[in-house]
């Protein structure tokens, strides 16, 4: 079950998901949470302490006799769960340190397949999150809410659905800078794209050389050509371009 604002966000479950939508709910919602949604058990992955402290306040005041546990990166998380992983959710959040992008939330979800990964996060856009989601998010928390949003959010969590905030339900058109990028990275040839992922890694040309197999002339001809169909003059523009529209090569 995906409960959100607006908006029409999708995940593969056993069954269609079921949108809810606050405002026609209103206050019918607010009663179904109830006392039902338990949790036993937490941990918190996130490398700034007073994040931590304010995730475990919250956790604190919505559970009571909640066993909270707290990881300051990926590595630390990993070592807890190897000793313990039973938890009832776990809070990871988008940055950290010794995680690229959404890697944590998929190394975690292939691990520990059974257990609800809910990302949180101080800046967010709609493609992180339909990322997140296809990645197997059961959440996604903006660290801006209010407590109580907060707190309702991890009790829909814990209840089986998927929250997402209100805001990212409103649909909001692609700016017209990331389209115009969208639009050239189409117009690379599989091969261009292919070096253009490399750029991205900060490969040099003469590991793209390698990497692919083919000669640096045939890489340079090929930076030559992403950067005139993307429009800019260096290496580095490109891979802003890229990393803008979060580009991977998928």
């Amino acid at each position: 079950m995906i409960v959100m604002g607006r908006g029409n966000y999708q995940r593969r479950l056993a069954a269609p998901p079921v949108i809810l939508d606050y405002r026609q709910r209103g206050q019918e919602m607010h009663d179904d949470l109830g006392t039902g949604a338990m949790m036993e058990r937490v941990l918190i992955i996130d490398d700034h302490p007073l994040v931590r402290d304010g995730l475990r306040s919250v956790v604190a005041v919505s559970f009571d006799g909640c066993e909270i546990h707290e990881a300051s990166s990926l590595e630390e998380a990993l070592a807890t769960l190897e000793k313990q992983s039973n938890f009832d959710l776990i809070l990871l959040d988008l940055n950290i340190p010794d995680v690229k992008r959404l890697d944590g939330l998929r190394l975690l979800r292939s691990r520990y397949p059974i257990l609800p990964v809910a990302m949180v996060s101080g800046a967010f856009d709609r493609a992180v999150v339909r990322e997140a989601l296809a990645a197997g998010a059961a959440g996604f928390i903006p660290k801006s809410l209010r407590r109580s949003a907060i707190m309702e959010a991890l009790r829909r969590i814990i209840s089986g659905e998927i929250y997402l905030p209100e805001v990212i339900g409103e649909a909001t058109e692609a700016s017209a800078e990331e389209s115009d990028i969208l639009n050239r990275i189409d117009s690379l040839t599989p091969q261009q794209r292919t070096v253009l992922v490399h750029l991205v890694n900060g490969r040099l040309n003469k590991q793209i050389a390698h990497d692919l197999g083919v000669s640096m002339t045939t890489v340079k001809a090929h930076v030559s050509a992403i950067l005139q169909k993307l429009g800019v003059f260096s290496r580095t523009q490109a891979v802003i371009k890229a990393n803008q529209v979060h580009f991977t090569g998928e």
